[in-house]
């Protein structure tokens, strides 16, 4: 925990053009009040705050809430800001039944050095896309994008895009009437 709030801490936020972020501010005033909202909800319910917040709206610093469960709002619904909700579980039965308690299920990741277990964890989380030891945020153009339950419609990308927005069909074509023999 406290690794990724150091790590969190470290990323230059808000002004591109200022301070050479990779991070830019939220789309407007108002989507840092709902953010900062859901962080609030959090924290009234007992989660901690470990490391950002919001700055000068639009502006958010990454932000890295702990100890979220269910009863929050930032559980279940998607931030679009930049916060990592920390929900802790006790196993693997219990990180995977998390992961799958939501109505989403575009992409997901799952960390581990022994690859055979993690792959067999990805099989089972609910989503369009899984990452392996690597971030959620993949895309290329030969890849099937898209996701599962309120996550998309379909899959766009190389060969699912062509499967996923056409329809098969078969015409045959003669130069000349034929005799059909019944």
């Amino acid at each position: 925990m406290e690794r990724l709030a150091r790590k969190a801490t470290s990323l230059a936020s808000a002004n591109r053009e200022k301070n050479g972020s990779l991070l830019g501010s939220l789309v407007s005033s108002d989507a840092a009040k709902r953010v900062q909202g859901l962080i609030q909800d959090a924290v009234a319910k007992g989660a901690r705050v470990a490391a950002g917040g919001i700055k000068d709206p639009p502006g958010m610093e990454p932000t890295v809430v702990d100890q979220v469960t269910p009863q929050m709002k930032l559980y279940s619904e998607e931030s679009f800001g930049p916060v990592v909700a920390v929900v802790r579980v006790q196993g693997e039965e219990e990180a995977i039944h998390v992961a799958n308690d939501t109505e989403y299920g575009l992409s997901a990741a799952v960390f581990g050095r022994d690859v055979t277990r993690a792959l067999n964890v990805a099989r089972r989380i609910e989503s369009g896309i899984c990452h392996i030891n690597g971030p959620t945020v993949h895309d290329e153009a030969q890849m099937p994008f898209g996701g599962v339950k309120s996550s998309s419609y379909g899959r766009f990308g190389g060969r699912a895009a062509i499967a996923e927005f056409t329809d098969l069909r078969w015409i045959t074509m003669q130069s000349a009437p034929r005799h059909y023999p019944i």
